[in-house]
């Protein structure tokens, strides 16, 4: 373990002081816990930034990822909490769609209660008919 802390001083901590009127160890110690200090501080500040931000990340801004489903390989569906309500997004390469609005927490029910004369529903029946006809 000494050595290993050894290896970190530069060779003129080396080297002895009489023959060497280069900068003392002692000078090595103290800005190296200076740079703790400093390095410490920063962490101590982000830490402070989480806790006062809520615990949310930069830049999310309220809104949430509730679920998911891929349907294909870059192909996926998304339901985003936005305020007081979900959204069910469709994304394809190139484009970004908002295909439903729902109140929060709303719940489907099942599909003989779901009303299948509605558009999403067509567009979600004819996706996954031809995801199956593949």
């Amino acid at each position: 373990m000494l050595r290993f802390l050894a290896l970190l001083l530069p060779l003129s901590a080396w080297a002895n002081e009489t023959t060497s009127p280069n900068v003392g160890s002692g000078t090595f110690v103290q800005a190296g816990l200076a740079l703790a200090l400093i390095v410490s501080v920063l962490f101590g500040l982000a830490w402070l930034a989480r806790k006062l931000n809520g615990g949310k990340g930069f830049g999310q801004g309220g809104m949430k990822i509730v679920g998911g489903v891929a349907l294909g390989p870059r192909e996926r569906i998304i339901l985003i909490e936005v305020g007081d309500e979900w959204l069910v997004i469709g994304i394809v390469p190139g484009q970004i769609r908002t295909l439903h609005r729902l109140a929060k927490g709303a719940t489907v029910g099942t599909s003989a209660e779901v009303n299948a004369d509605s558009p999403f529903s067509q567009w979600l029946k004819s996706v996954t008919d031809r995801r199956h006809n593949e």
